[in-house]
């Protein structure tokens, strides 16, 4: 389990002026053909619904990304299968 650190030292949303919630949240990352789900905790605007994630947590993006596109996902549990869909002609 990843520790926490003190989140975004924002007062407000850098992006609309918003109050700032901690929440939990699931955030989808794409590496090469695969998708994982990742809880985490970020602080999310009430009124836009921006979410700012500690520096801590952006680097365990970045490596969870990384393990994704060297395909090395063993020690992630499979959710089920992607699927991509196509626009028809």
């Amino acid at each position: 389990m990843m520790q926490v650190e003190k989140m975004m030292p924002f007062g407000k949303c850098p992006v609309c002026g918003g109050e700032l919630v901690e929440k939990t949240v699931e955030k989808l990352l794409r590496g090469g053909i695969h998708t994982a789900a990742v809880t985490v905790r970020a602080e999310v605007c009430l009124s836009c619904g921006e979410r700012l994630y500690s520096q801590e947590t952006v680097k365990h993006f970045e490596q969870i990304r990384a393990k994704l596109e060297r395909q090395e996902v063993a020690e992630f549990q499979p959710l089920g299968r992607s699927f991509q869909v196509v626009p028809a002609a």
